[in-house]
């Protein structure tokens, strides 16, 4: 969820996302790859922003950053040193892990051939499975938060394949081995991004330890994806740290084994992070007026009202009822040519657990079918 614009493959890594960890719990259809096991998870990919601080693209050996690690995570969290070091003794620097991340990313596939790699009716049917075994739970959690409990279940459909796909590396080695050997392409145009990545991992490396600490939890048995994702929600460190939430009130956040920590903390996530509006829209088909231009905004934020966009040849074909909503348009290609959309602050809030806007419209979708709504073509 977490922190995972990436379009997830299928290879097995986890993520993306938002979430990075990894959970039990069988699905009912385990067969299938869930998104988040492909390239990283976005949330792994931190967002590009602007006006971020230089940093220092001077190599550093290998035995220097882990000193340094080790010195600032002590003094950061305040643990020994000596515990640290301990941990990282046993961590192992995993060549399948850079061998991921430095495998090239896929054709982007245009959303005719994405959609049905996350909504055939084996997940639809493994969802209303879910959703029906945990019926109460997602219902609490709906009731509190305003996140609907097919949204919760879509997210862990296409992020775990409902609990039964989480991963399978030690999220220590997956961080050691990012946060100090990230993968260098060679090309001085990719240097900085590389380093700003490197040093994103050793930050969730450092998490890792702060999180253990508060949570009690093993480090060197937490299992999760390529890039450190952990649980059914696919949560990194530092959004296990800032948006988990003790759901059934042991007085633990264990996104590992309790659906009730689960569900309440990625809805949280999506309040919280994302700013889930209480029944608000997620999105709703429209149309663009011919011989208009389209528009691709370079991100997902919903700032132009309905109005703005009439203006701009874009119409919804079901009424807005939200007074002052705003929008953002999206642009799909669809088997029998371009699907025009208009997401709302719910649709960012989905962007904000995997940066995709396909991502996005996949989970907005499977939640619908899950529902028992007719889905549109692809």
């Amino acid at each position: 969820m977490i922190r995972r614009v990436l379009v997830c493959c299928l290879t097995l890594g986890m993520v993306a996302c938002a979430t990075q960890p990894q959970a039990p719990a069988p699905a009912p259809q385990a067969a299938e790859k869930p998104i988040g096991t492909g390239a990283a998870p976005a949330e792994a990919a931190p967002e590009r922003k602007p006006g971020l601080p230089p940093v220092d693209l001077t190599p550093v050996r290998f035995e220097t950053a882990r000193a340094n690690f080790v010195r600032d995570t002590a003094a950061r969290y305040r643990l020994d040193p000596a515990y640290i070091e301990s941990m990282l003794a046993q961590a192992q620097i995993r060549e399948p892990i850079i061998a991921a991340m430095s495998r090239p990313a896929e054709r982007v596939k245009p959303w005719n051939e994405y959609r049905p790699m996350f909504i055939s009716q084996a997940r639809i049917d493994g969802g209303r499975k879910f959703l029906a075994a945990h019926r109460a739970e997602l219902q609490r959690v709906q009731d509190r938060t305003g996140v609907p409990a097919e949204v919760i279940v879509a997210i862990i459909g296409v992020e775990t394949s409902y609990g039964a796909n989480a991963g399978n590396h030690r999220v220590l080695d997956a961080l050691y081995t990012l946060a100090f050997k990230y993968p260098r392409s060679g090309d001085p145009e990719k240097l900085e991004r590389e380093v700003r990545r490197e040093l994103f991992f050793r930050d969730e490396l450092a998490k890792l330890f702060e999180l253990a600490a508060l949570e009690k939890l093993d480090i060197t048995a937490l299992k999760g994806s390529y890039a450190g994702a952990m649980g059914m929600g696919q949560f990194m460190p530092s959004s296990y740290l800032d948006y988990a939430v003790d759901g059934d009130g042991d007085g633990r956040r264990d996104l590992f084994n309790s659906f009730d920590d689960v569900f309440a903390s990625i809805a949280n996530y999506f309040v919280k992070k994302g700013g889930w509006v209480r029944g608000g829209t997620v999105a709703v088909p429209a149309t663009l007026d011919a011989g208009r231009e389209e528009l691709n905004p370079v991100d997902w934020t919903p700032d132009l009202s309905i109005d703005a966009l009439a203006a701009r040849g874009y119409h919804p074909v079901v009424p807005v009822r939200a007074a002052g909503a705003t929008a953002t348009p999206i642009t799909l290609e669809g088997s029998d040519g371009k699907q025009y959309w208009l997401g709302f602050q719910n649709y960012y809030a989905i962007t904000r657990y995997n940066l995709s806007k396909m991502y996005a419209m996949a989970v907005f979708q499977l939640s619908q079918a899950i529902a028992g709504r007719e889905l549109p073509p692809a």
